[in-house]
């Protein structure tokens, strides 16, 4: 019988919302139970609860710590000329996503989000941050040139958004059988093409 080691409270928080987003990817939110998640991390089921009030307060942490991490891999893309910087920051958001396989399933669930308001709120709150972040890129682009001057940043930067959700989702429903990167890539350059100034 493995005995499980006492952790300070912060550092067992984060066990277990790392725990429920690796098994969020392996058998889907709407089927992450506490009993499942206690019983993973090796702890009773009560002392999930001394760390978390309610179920929505574990999801709402999930959500916080996806933010996180999806600004931090943002945070590393240092390239300031647009076209480029659009694309490693696709890259950036497709490797996290690739590393990090529960966020389709999570920022899209349906039955999730229709059961804790606040969650959806934080998740369409990230939502609009990206999109804001993506309009100023494009505005930047088209004052350099790099993109065509009848370009929308706001619409462009909804395609930007749909292209990552969407080739995620398909990854996430064809169980992750193609490159995630490679595809992207190739994506964004015929994205980047219908952008540019002509």
């Amino acid at each position: 019988m493995t005995v499980r080691t006492r952790k300070p409270g912060a550092e067992r928080k984060r066990e277990i919302v790392d725990t429920a987003i690796r098994l969020a990817a392996e058998c889907g939110p709407e089927r992450l139970s506490t009993e499942s998640l206690a019983r993973e991390i090796g702890i009773s089921q009560p002392a999930i609860f001394r760390h978390f009030s309610t179920k929505s307060d574990i999801w709402q942490a999930v959500g916080e710590r996806i933010c996180s991490l999806m600004s931090e891999s943002s945070a590393l893309v240092e390239a300031t000329e647009p076209t480029d910087r659009l694309r490693k920051l696709v890259a950036a958001q497709l490797a996290f996503i690739e590393i990090t396989p529960a966020v389709p399933a999570i920022l899209f669930s349906r039955e999730l989000h229709s059961e804790n308001e606040k969650l959806r709120a934080f998740f369409a709150g990230l939502m609009a941050q990206r999109h804001k972040n993506l309009s100023a890129l494009f505005v930047k682009g088209i004052e350099t040139g790099a993109f065509d001057p009848n370009t929308d940043p706001d619409d462009a930067a909804y395609l930007i958004m749909a292209l990552i959700q969407g080739l995620a989702m398909r990854w996430s429903l064809n169980n992750r059988n193609f490159d995630l990167l490679e595809t992207g890539a190739k994506l964004i350059e015929l994205q980047i093409s219908g952008f540019a100034r002509r």
